[in-house]
């Protein structure tokens, strides 16, 4: 009966080191998660360096099929008479920001966080694209509410698409996580 108690304990000291290991892993995912997330933010510039010629260029390109289109710096010149001003607000960099910070936040296994991370950039770099296209045909037409649509996209819709863009990524990956919450909720048990 005796070594009957001891299996039994060793059972149960096997199961609190493999229970410990798997929360020490689990605070280093998190800590690495975070450090990125950090890094991320720390380095918005970067971000906006990276996206300004991919989105800039498919824009003109779209552009080119309807009008004479050139890139003189960051502006898109139209038939040769209407400039379109590509600012860093243009390029989404914090929208992007926002995207990878809500995929980092929660717990994922690494290709599932790699497809997702992939499928919310390109989903947010294609209506980029042919959201200032689409604002520079509206601008080089005259459009009559250029710039109340412009303003509407600019402060409230732009929330709209990141939202969207999110709530589509947690529906096809079943994320089930809340971001930020799942992690404190865990280091807190």
């Amino acid at each position: 009966m005796k070594k009957r108690g001891k299996k039994v304990n060793k059972k149960e000291k096997i199961h609190k080191i493999n229970k410990k290991k798997k929360s020490d892993k689990n605070i280093y995912s998190i800590f690495l998660r975070y450090l990125f997330i950090l890094l991320l933010v720390l380095s918005l510039k970067i971000v906006y360096i990276i996206f300004y010629p991919i989105t800039m260029y498919p824009s003109s390109w779209l552009l080119d099929i309807f009008y004479d289109v050139e890139i003189a710096e960051k502006n898109i010149i139209i038939n040769n008479l209407t400039l379109v001003e590509i600012i860093p607000a243009c390029i989404a960099g914090s929208a992007y920001l926002l995207l990878l910070i809500l995929i980092f936040s929660i717990p994922m296994d690494l290709k599932k966080r790699i497809f997702a991370t992939l499928l919310a950039v390109f989903s947010l770099l294609v209506i980029n694209i042919l959201r200032i296209s689409l604002f520079s045909i509206w601008f080089h037409e005259g459009f009559l509410f250029f710039d109340f649509t412009h303003k509407l996209f600019w402060y409230g819709l732009s929330i709209v698409i990141v939202a969207g863009i999110w709530f589509f990524l947690v529906k096809l990956f079943k994320i089930k996580e809340i971001p930020v919450y799942t992690d404190v909720a865990s280091l807190l048990k």
